[in-house]
């Protein structure tokens, strides 16, 4: 691992600063004590539901200051991805508040098959058009493949069960955009101008924030909070550079870091 200090830092989103729809007790001081002590900032989240100007109005709801430069989902990281394919046309199994910006069913012939958030607009018409697309040769591409997600009212499936659903069907796998992928925290670590190696993530799944950023080459920061204990219990998880209880304790622990 390396040893260079820590200049920047790639904060996970829901379970690490917010969850359940409520703001993570020192949550916003941190990100605060964060920007005082000079280290850049990206806010990263595998919401594929809604587009990031209403992300960012909802983190503003819960008083967490995140500015739009400062966002990297993997909704804008398939637009960028989508705009280098010359005459894309692309199947969108994704959300309402989504899909008009990517176009929508008309017959194809289809270039890509993008799967994310679809819980308002997935019946079996849906998913069979999609399995179709991707016989006559589509490329899959999900937002995220995220197990499970925590709101309010509980655990609900995530965009990963209708890509497993796919592959198994069609034979074909998947080309992630969003966490866990490697590219996802390197593309955000480059976003941010500094040496990878003083880059910093920390999140609350493991499977996702720690694995991902493992796997990009970055430090990573465990926080005990949204999916850890489920995990924990679980097996699932894997283990970090560092654990804190919360993100509260992050700005120390990067004090610390950085006198080393």
């Amino acid at each position: 691992m390396a040893v260079t200090s820590p200049r920047s830092v790639l904060l996970d989103l829901d379970g690490t600063l917010h969850a359940k729809g409520a703001r993570i007790p020192g949550s916003a001081e941190a990100v605060a004590e964060l920007r005082e002590l000079g280290f850049a900032l990206r806010f990263l989240t595998n919401t594929d539901s809604r587009p990031a100007e209403d992300i960012l109005a909802a983190l503003a709801d819960r008083g967490l200051d995140v500015r739009e430069e400062e966002l990297f989902t993997p909704v804008l990281a398939a637009r960028a991805y989508l705009t280098g394919t010359p005459d894309a046309r692309v199947y969108p199994l994704v959300s309402r508040a989504l899909r008009a910006g990517f176009g929508t069913p008309d017959g194809g012939p289809y270039t890509h098959v993008l799967v994310g958030d679809c819980r308002d607009t997935l019946d079996y018409p849906a998913l069979d058009g999609a399995f179709r697309a991707l016989r006559t040769g589509a490329e899959l591409v999900a937002l995220q493949r995220g197990r499970y997600f925590k709101s309010a009212d509980g655990d609900h499936i995530d965009t990963g069960g209708v890509v497993a659903a796919l592959e198994y069907a069609a034979g074909v796998s998947a080309r992630v955009l969003g966490k866990p992928s490697a590219d996802f925290f390197a593309l955000a670590a480059a976003s941010l101008s500094t040496d990878p190696d003083g880059c910093v993530v920390v999140g609350d799944d493991a499977t996702t924030d720690i694995a991902g950023g493992r796997a990009a080459g970055l430090r990573t920061v465990q926080v005990r909070t949204g999916k850890y204990a489920d995990q924990l219990a679980e097996g699932s998880h894997r283990e970090a550079d560092h654990v804190v209880d919360s993100v509260a304790d992050v700005p120390a622990l990067l004090r610390e870091l950085t006198a080393a």
